[in-house]
């Protein structure tokens, strides 16, 4: 509204920053209609019922239908001449339940209580309902919990953190759909928190590719491409590279750890489907960001069967300088987290940091047992000190199965030596490792 009105006067339009939930609150709020976020006149006082906050029963005074009332005087429970009486058992008192319902679009000071039969949302009716179970679970450290059919109204501490369960759900519905929104590959992204009330990361950015810090330049186009008609059997970019081709006709990874992958590019005359694009077309798996049970935050896992030495995803973030990385390295670890990745598959200039511009990678936590291998890659950006980094199945990994790669995996295969060195020479704050694997080390680094 007002950015229109902006531009029609040639001046700034600074983008707003509210969701628009926020905004269509707003508009309702002040009565105002505004095409580009869905309020309009027709809509302005819709009402559909986002989550449910509290339930209460009342006794209320209900008249018998006219149907009831003549099986009473049939039944001579009362005379047929006495309209005084007949018009008292016309009446009756009964138990009236109530839910309390934030509307979606409408701020919360506009909650109303609103009787049950009026309500057609059985699912957010079953989730109020799951949230008080899992409250007086939690309550009773584990022990199964019925719900008792007689409750009047509901206690403020249950209330209150039903109504901050319905709130992370909504947050993290949202949340879902921007990635989604943000993301350039074809597998879908889901988030889930069975765990706890935590919502969404206040301070990360979905990106899709490196994000160069000032001072960095990138080259994102390649100088030469190959001339195949197939990749598969002609001298293709790999064998330019002096290294074999990666993949397989089954897209699976055929190198050994440590080899570099060289891609063939923009420059190509191949086509989108040549056997030699692999990591460049992204994450072809539905992937779940999940809240672990154990300590470790949200982790990643897959919703699909991946099979061995396949794709899964790529690591991107900001590339700064190794010189930031190990001021930044000090700064993370004394707050136990490790988003550092260094980019030293010729020499160690660079380092991607995960820690605020990232993807779904950026969830995937550590094990000393991964399922995941590190590789580099080469596409458009032949610069050996700025390789990508992409990270392949070592095995073959189920639906509902956790992904995880060694933080201290190089690129070239290695484990870092400085997983290793306990000299305190190194006096950084050590982060104990929870993968619980058997060949676990004890620490993240």
């Amino acid at each position: 509204m007002a950015a229109a009105a902006a531009g029609a006067r040639g001046a700034w339009c600074v983008p707003c920053l509210a969701s628009l939930d926020t905004l269509q609150e707003l508009c309702r709020k002040e009565k105002l209609t505004c095409k580009s976020i869905g309020i309009t006149k027709r809509n302005l006082n819709n009402y559909e019922v986002e989550y449910l906050c509290d339930y209460k029963i009342e006794k209320r005074i209900t008249r018998l239908t006219w149907k009831a009332l003549k099986r009473k005087l049939r039944k001579n429970i009362i005379s047929q001449d006495n309209e005084w009486r007949r018009n008292k058992h016309a009446e009756k008192l009964s138990d009236m339940e109530y839910y309390l319902v934030k509307w979606k679009g409408w701020p919360e000071t506009t909650n109303t209580w609103e009787p049950s039969r009026n309500l057609k949302c059985p699912l957010l009716l079953e989730q109020f309902y799951n949230d008080q179970h899992d409250y007086l679970t939690q309550l009773k450290q584990g022990k199964a919990l019925m719900l008792k059919n007689d409750i009047k109204n509901l206690k403020p501490a249950i209330s209150e953190y039903v109504v901050k369960k319905a709130k992370q759900r909504v947050a993290l519905q949202r949340w879902q759909e921007e990635l989604n929104r943000k993301k350039n590959h074809k597998g879908m992204i889901f988030v889930e928190n069975t765990v706890d009330l935590e919502g969404p990361p206040l301070d990360f950015y979905y990106i899709n590719e490196y994000k160069p810090a000032s001072g960095i330049n990138l080259t994102n186009e390649a100088i030469v491409g190959c001339m195949c008609t197939d990749c598969f059997f002609e001298k293709c970019c790999p064998a330019e590279a002096g290294v074999h081709l990666a993949y397989n006709k089954k897209k699976q990874i055929k190198i050994q750890p440590g080899t570099p992958i060289y891609e063939c590019n923009s420059r190509c005359k191949c086509g989108p489907d040549c056997p030699n694009r692999i990591v460049q077309k992204g994450t072809p798996y539905s992937l779940c960001i999940f809240r672990t049970s154990n300590g470790r935050g949200w982790g990643v896992k897959t919703l699909v069967k991946i099979k061995r030495m396949s794709f899964v995803m790529e690591y991107v973030g900001e590339v700064i300088t190794s010189e930031e990385a190990e001021r930044r390295g000090q700064l993370y670890d004394n707050k136990g987290i490790t988003y550092l990745f260094d980019l030293d598959y010729e020499s160690d200039e660079f380092t991607v940091d995960a820690a605020r511009y990232g993807n779904v990678s950026h969830f995937v936590n550590h094990s000393c047992d991964p399922n995941l291998q590190v590789f580099n890659v080469f596409i458009d950006n032949l610069d050996t000190r700025l390789p990508r980094i992409a990270l392949f199945s070592t095995r073959t990994i189920y639906p509902g199965e956790e992904l995880t790669f060694d933080y201290q995996m190089k690129g070239s295969g290695d484990i870092s030596s400085e997983s290793i060195d306990l000299s305190p020479a190194k006096k950084r704050v050590r982060t104990v490792c929870k993968c619980e694997s058997l060949s676990c080390r004890g620490y993240l680094n």
